[in-house]
């Protein structure tokens, strides 16, 4: 009996899972959304699928607005972070075909490039003939967008509009160093959650390196090292920037998790953002040569080996699996000292760094364990 197996350059099969065995066992089913629409999923790792976010068509009733205060804010101050970040941040209308849905962007360099999530415009993507993307900046004025390149693995992607088309230099936000991100660091999300535009939510950076995937097995799938914040995010987040106290991107936001099981339901404080790392590198190749990479090793997992660990059931040849002296058999427990619970962690863990480094895997052949070093092939990521 055969069955698909999962590589460490490629989305593992869809397995949906019952919820008769959830409610069985006394868990609570949390689920990870993509914010263009809710990219509903497990955490840790485990499968999400994408629903279409559309712009509510329930009224909106208008409440007497203050007028805003003329001093300036205090420096160091959220206000002030907020209002030297927030012209750069973008909204996002996507038409595709029949289909809309809305997300966020911002800018990252003054030639007009934007980065946004993959998801946030893949329906533009596959109906390019009849599909249109409009930017919305901060000042209302409007822009069309052009799809520059995308990177589905990562959930990322980058548009252009023309700089001609706006009288002043576009804003810009820099990149950070999410090296140095720890736990309780605060943050701040800028947004367009729901449609409404320019919406800034705070909270901490409440856990790193955390496992998760999002999309579908049929190609779609993202696999997220991600950066958990408890800052209130919704649908309509995807692709804008969560910032550090500097106002420097630390990672863009992608999914949120929710209690909710087919349907979604909101923030419940566990979002997830890109690291800027990632994002950073995966938008400069994306900037210069209209397309990025993805980093493997070479290897075809068993997607339903239980761990803990990754079992290696074929091993490409020439690759750098190979040439570290993998076989089929080996199970791959851990990289650079960081456990591999199964094949998707060790996946994740893989796509934390980029082709060409170095990383170290713990293997167990037999009863035997061994370290290998293996240096990442570069794989092209063009949808």
């Amino acid at each position: 009996m055969s069955h698909s197996r999962p590589t460490d350059h490629a989305p593992a099969p869809h397995r949906p899972r019952s919820l008769g065995r959830w409610w069985a066992a006394g868990i609570a089913g949390v689920v990870v959304v993509g914010l263009l629409g809710g990219l509903l999923g497990l955490l840790l790792g485990q499968e999400a699928e994408r629903v279409a976010d559309r712009p509510a068509t329930t009224d909106v009733i208008n409440l007497p607005q203050q007028t805003p205060g003329t001093l300036p804010p205090d420096p160091g101050s959220i206000s002030a972070l907020v209002e030297q970040a927030l012209p750069a941040v973008v909204s996002l209308r996507i038409q595709a075909g029949t289909q809309s849905g809305s997300g966020s962007g911002f800018i990252v360099d003054d030639q007009g490039f934007i980065v946004t999530n993959n998801h946030v415009i893949e329906g533009a993507a596959n109906n390019p003939e009849t599909s249109r993307i409009d930017v919305v900046f901060h000042d209302g004025r409007r822009a069309d967008a052009v799809i520059v390149g995308r990177n589905v693995s990562y959930d990322l992607a980058v548009l252009s509009v023309e700089v001609d088309e706006n009288p002043s230099p576009l804003p810009v936000l820099s990149w950070a160093d999410d090296q140095a991100v720890r736990v309780g660091d605060s943050v701040v999300a800028i947004g367009a959650p729901l449609g409404l535009a320019g919406t800034v939510t705070q909270g901490i950076v409440s856990a790193l390196n955390r496992p998760v995937t999002t999309g579908q097995a049929s190609g779609s799938a993202s696999y997220i090292d991600a950066i958990q914040t408890d800052a209130p995010i919704n649908p309509g987040n995807s692709g804008g920037p969560l910032l550090d106290g500097r106002g420097q991107v630390i990672g863009v936001n992608s999914a949120v998790a929710t209690l909710a099981v087919g349907s979604s339901s909101g923030s419940i404080g566990l979002g997830f953002a890109i690291p800027a790392s990632d994002a950073q590198r995966i938008t400069a190749e994306i900037i210069e040569t209209g397309e990025s990479t993805t980093p493997i090793i070479g290897v075809a997992l068993d997607p339903f080996y239980p761990g803990p660990g990754a079992l290696v059931e074929s091993v490409t040849p020439g690759s750098p699996a190979e040439t570290a002296g993998l076989q089929p058999g080996d199970v791959i427990t851990s990289v650079d000292g960081r456990p591999v619970a199964d094949s998707r962690t060790l996946i994740i863990a893989i796509r934390a760094n980029a082709p060409g480094d170095t990383i170290v895997l713990t293997v167990r052949r037999g009863l035997e364990q061994f370290r290998a070093e293996v240096t990442l092939e570069a794989r092209s990521d063009v949808p």
